[in-house]
């Protein structure tokens, strides 16, 4: 879990420690609950944006603050799911936790970088770039084909803003979460991109302009906090995805790894939508 908060992918390579094969598997399929490396900046940019309500250190403070109980929030689901998941699809006994540390050797220091390189750095670019360049490609062609007027982007998100509304969000940042499926990193500028109706894919440094750009476009203060719940349970990236696939040698469990987190995304933002228009109209 922990080697989850720098990427998911390794986090799930990592569970390969663990001897039980149940207990495994549950690690594996619940590990895309922590926010990885590519999730943190969009989740500091909304804390930042819209619940830090005063600016200096007061401020500062208030945005770590939220983002540890995100953080939290993420780890508490992580012994939730498990929980669930040790008394339903993946009964058994629990097993003992024994860590055998190896004999010392001389590190090698020379054979340890090529290994790295080679074995984890090289192959998980591989990974990346396998869905990457399909799906930069994809996002071209809805962003620059026109029909009617409007791009194929403009459509497709149209047709998803019922749902968007639904779940407390709109139908740009639903599509945006489809085509992140890549990188988590790419979600925000393609909300962006959506939003300025620009044919490719861009940056906002400044945080005062982005928050202008998705005011504009009907954002409250529950579009940002169901984008929050979102962001944290939302379905892996494609790296992990492979990385599960490889790891289980099953579609069903890298399937079940894809649905789990994405209907508890789901279900928590229209409660969130919900409970808010509840208390608020």
């Amino acid at each position: 879990m922990c080697m989850g908060f720098g990427c998911n992918a390794a986090g799930i390579t990592g569970c390969r420690i663990i001897d039980s094969p149940r207990e495994r598997l549950i690690a594996i399929l619940t590990n895309n609950f922590v926010p990885c490396n590519g999730r943190f900046p969009a989740l500091i940019s909304i804390i930042a944006m819209f619940f830090a309500v005063s600016k200096g250190f007061s401020g500062s403070v208030a945005s770590s603050a939220l983002l540890l109980l995100a953080v939290l929030a993420g780890i508490f689901m992580t012994f939730a799911v498990s929980w669930i998941l040790s008394h339903t699809l993946l009964k058994g006994v629990p097993s003992s936790f024994t860590l055998e540390l190896p004999p010392y050797r001389r590190p090698q220091i020379g054979k340890v970088i090529v290994r790295s390189i080679f074995d984890r750095t090289i192959f998980v670019l591989g990974r990346a770039c396998a869905a990457a360049a399909p799906a930069g490609l994809l996002i071209w062609l809805l962003a620059n084909i026109n029909i009617s007027d409007a791009s194929l982007l403009s459509h497709l998100s149209q047709l998803l803003e019922p749902i968007g509304l639904f779940l407390g969000l709109d139908g740009v940042i639903l599509l945006a979460f489809f085509l992140g499926f890549p990188a988590n990193e790419i979600v925000i500028p393609i909300i962006i991109m959506a939003y300025t109706a620009q044919g490719k894919i861009v940056e906002v440094g400044d945080l005062a302009v982005m928050k202008e750009i998705f005011v504009n476009n009907g954002w409250s203060t529950l579009t940002a906090l169901c984008m929050i719940i979102m962001i944290l349970f939302h379905f892996p990236c494609s790296t992990a995805c492979l990385t599960v696939k490889k790891e289980t040698g099953s579609l069903k469990w890298t399937a079940a790894a894809v649905l789990i987190p994405e209907l508890c995304g789901i279900i928590l933002c229209a409660a969130a939508a919900c409970l808010w228009r509840l208390f608020t109209s």
